[in-house]
C-alpha cells in the first residue's frame, strides 16, 4: 500500500506499556497495516492486510484491537455511512489535520486540508469558548460534513 504514516510500530510499544498493554505481534501487525496506507480501512480491510503479514491472526483479535487502539486514542474510528466502521492512524499523519466530505450516494469520503479563514477562525473560536463553558481541555476534533458529490448529483 502506498505510504502516508511516517512512523512504524516500534515506537508504539511504549505506548502500549504505558496504558498497562503489551505490543503483541498482532498488535503490532495491525499499527503496520495502519502506517502505510492512504485510506480510510475496514477491520475486514485491515484483517486481509495483516494476514499476508501474520497468518495467525483472526478477524475477532483484530477487531478488538482496533477498540482498544480507539480507547486508546492511537486510532480514530470513522462512519462514512456505508455500515462499516472505518479506520485511521492517529500519530505520524503525513496529510495531517483533515475534514471529510461523505457522499450519502455512493459513500466516497474526500479528505480535504485547504481550510478558508473563516473555518479556521470559527473553529479556533468554537474550540475556545466550549473549552471556557464546560472547562475542557479540547486536544483535537473530527468534523465530517455529509451531502452529494457531483457525480451523485448529476444522477439525480
Amino acid at each position: 500500500m502506498p505510504g502516508r504514516r511516517g512512523m512504524r510500530s516500534s515506537g508504539w510499544g511504549g505506548k502500549f506499556r504505558g496504558c498497562g498493554y503489551r505490543m503483541t505481534v498482532p498488535r503490532q501487525s495491525i499499527m503496520d497495516v495502519l502506517s502505510v496506507t492512504n485510506k480510510h480501512l475496514s477491520a475486514e480491510d485491515i484483517y486481509m492486510e495483516v494476514h499476508k503479514i501474520y497468518s495467525n491472526v483472526g478477524l475477532t483479535t483484530v477487531y478488538r484491537t482496533l477498540e482498544l487502539l480507539t480507547q486508546m486514542g492511537l486510532v480514530v474510528k470513522f462512519d462514512f455511512g456505508d455500515g462499516r466502521a472505518r479506520y485511521e492512524l492517529i500519530e505520524g499523519s503525513k496529510s495531517g489535520h483533515h475534514h471529510h466530505l461523505v457522499c450519502t450516494g455512493c459513500k466516497r469520503s474526500i479528505e480535504y486540508t485547504d481550510f478558508i479563514n473563516e473555518e479556521t477562525e470559527f473553529l479556533e473560536r468554537a474550540e475556545k469558548e466550549l473549552s471556557k463553558k464546560y472547562k475542557f481541555d479540547i486536544k483535537n476534533h473530527i468534523i465530517q460534513f455529509y451531502g452529494l458529490c457531483d457525480k451523485c448529483r448529476e444522477k439525480k
